[in-house]
């Protein structure tokens, strides 16, 4: 176990797919780095630790900001942080990036602090938002919508496929007054479909909690802005590398990636051989998954795929 692993595992925050991460990213001395979801910097400190290198944070989490802090102090010069989501990375001025790294799941601290509003488990207001001050809260965005455009976030982002039943329940109940915290949804949720049943794996309310986040943060939409802005700040040589955990931010990852690799980018592109361009080189032709004593230690890992491109 490296020391960031155990430094991270003290804290009680684990990072994702760390030992893979840095390696594809390969840290070397005087270089910089662009760590684009700080949260509790595990990803951070592994890089600044690998290498005499800097790297700059970016997060739109006020309380990743103020952990930030921590590490100024412990890093000085070679650790930057910004308070700006990932998709406003063009802002940086720093130009040719040796790597980018975009960890894209919730972090640990804002899932376990009921306050925050992402937990099924601890009950909280009603929020989602990975920055509080800004946007609509998930109880605001549903008192927003009406049935029918609820539903279709449900299906699009959650994958719930009984959509329509659970997007009555939660309308019918935030017009009656009755939504107002997580435990509220989760418990309109399990009403409406039922309690997870003997054999289930999840609690019936993620699919419905997942989809309401991406849209109260505007998930898919981040990473799709990103993607090409994070490539162009990449130094010829440099690594992208993304860390997914559903199957519509890895779509979105996968198919960029092939894209810039010159290559089809699903098996319904029709385009013409001599009209794509090469401009990197694909590092991970499938994703790499956590292992069997990651996920042990880290069941969270389970659904998180990597994958990495070197620009040309």
């Amino acid at each position: 176990m490296t020391e960031s692993v155990r430094e991270s595992l003290n804290k009680g925050h684990i990072p994702v797919l760390l030992r893979e991460s840095i390696s594809l990213l390969s840290p070397a001395d005087g270089r910089t780095y662009l760590d684009c979801t700080f949260g509790a910097g595990g990803h951070s400190r592994a890089i600044l630790q690998s290498a005499n290198c800097r790297v700059e944070a970016l997060d739109r989490d006020p309380d990743a900001a103020v952990r930030a802090e921590e590490f100024k102090k412990e890093f000085g010069a070679r650790f930057s942080f910004f308070e700006r989501n990932f998709s406003q990375l063009d802002k940086q001025s720093t130009n040719g990036y040796a790597g980018v790294l975009m960890d894209l799941g919730v972090s640990s601290f804002q899932l376990d602090e009921g306050r925050r509003g992402f937990s099924i488990l601890r009950d909280g207001p009603l929020d989602m938002r990975m920055n509080p001050n800004e946007g609509l809260s998930a109880k605001e965005l549903i008192e927003s919508l009406d049935e029918d455009s609820l539903a279709k976030i449900l299906r699009d982002y959650g994958e719930e496929p009984r959509f329509r039943k659970v997007a009555k329940a939660v309308k019918e109940a935030s017009q009656n007054g009755e939504l107002n915290s997580t435990a509220d949804l989760a418990q309109i949720v399990a009403r409406a479909i039922g309690p997870a049943g003997r054999g289930m794996r999840i609690n019936p309310a993620t699919k419905t909690f997942q989809a309401l986040r991406i849209a109260v943060n505007d998930e898919l939409g981040e990473v799709e802005r990103a993607l090409p802005k994070a490539f162009d700040k990449l130094a010829p040589g440099g690594v992208l590398a993304v860390i997914s955990f559903h199957s519509l931010e890895d779509r979105i990852v996968k198919r960029f990636f092939k894209k810039m690799a010159g290559r089809p980018v699903d098996s319904n592109d029709r385009s013409f051989v001599q009209d794509r361009v090469k401009l990197a080189e694909l590092l991970t032709n499938k994703p790499v998954v956590a292992g069997a004593g990651e996920i042990e230690k880290n069941p969270r890992s389970r659904s998180a795929k990597l994958r990495a491109i070197r620009k040309l």
